[in-house]
């Protein structure tokens, strides 16, 4: 079943950022023709800290071209969000939002099969790039953070390509369900354990089972802000 189609391919080089000490690719361009697509991503697609982006979980970041009128109605006329690459992300697409796709969603995309692995939970690095202090709390809030996928078959893909569901494993967990359960129902402990039951990336279980076991949510202050802080 098609969902939607590629609009835009985009890689990054890692380079320092807008902190001592700190290193992005988030300042993504787009590239034209086929692009090879293997388990760590794009060919010449870099990421700043590893310790947070890539690696075979976050192979590759699709973000949603549909959000962008959204932003420009909250933010403004901006020469960032005039073309795709405002987010960071890898692939640009129409048809296919969080609302609309699961976790485990398996999606062939020219010869490539991807799986949806997680949400993106959006950190500091927003603020400072769109210039405005609470930008990965207003995407946060927003369940408009794009996702990622991991490579399950490598091959090639190109602008155009449509975007088609082979599987879907879990249809009653689309990635807005699970978002809200981690931003806003965030100690519905039946949720969590049911949760539990999903293909979760090590660090969203680890999240979850902190939860379950503490009865406190995780403080969000370093992602959002780069420091510690209250998680809200």
């Amino acid at each position: 079943m098609k969902l939607g189609t590629v609009k835009t391919v985009l890689i990054g080089q890692a380079a320092p950022y807008t902190r001592p000490g700190s290193f992005s690719a988030i300042d993504k361009k787009a590239v034209a023709g086929a692009m090879t697509i293997h388990r760590a991503g794009l060919a010449g697609d870099e990421q700043g800290d590893r310790r947070v982006h890539g690696g075979p979980d976050k192979a590759v970041h699709i973000y949603p071209i549909e959000h962008y009128s959204h932003w420009r109605s909250e933010l403004g006329t901006m020469p960032l969000l005039e073309t795709p690459g405002a987010f960071g992300e890898n692939l640009s697409t129409e048809g296919v939002t969080e609302n609309g796709v699961c976790l485990g969603d398996q999606l062939r995309i020219g010869s490539v099969l991807f799986e949806i692995s997680q949400s993106r939970q959006p950190c500091w690095k927003l603020n400072d790039r769109f210039g405005v202090c609470d930008m990965a709390l207003r995407v946060q809030k927003s369940l408009r953070t794009g996702f990622y996928c991991r490579v399950l078959e490598s091959g090639t893909l190109a602008a155009g390509d449509e975007i088609t569901l082979i599987a879907r494993p879990y249809p009653e967990w689309t990635l807005w369900r699970l978002m809200e359960l981690l931003y806003y129902r965030t100690l519905d402990l039946p949720a969590l354990k049911h949760a539990l039951e999903l293909p979760l990336t090590p660090s969203w279980r680890k999240l979850i089972e902190h939860r379950l076991s503490s009865g406190q949510v995780e403080d969000w202050g370093k992602r959002m802000n780069g420091s510690s802080g209250n998680h809200a």
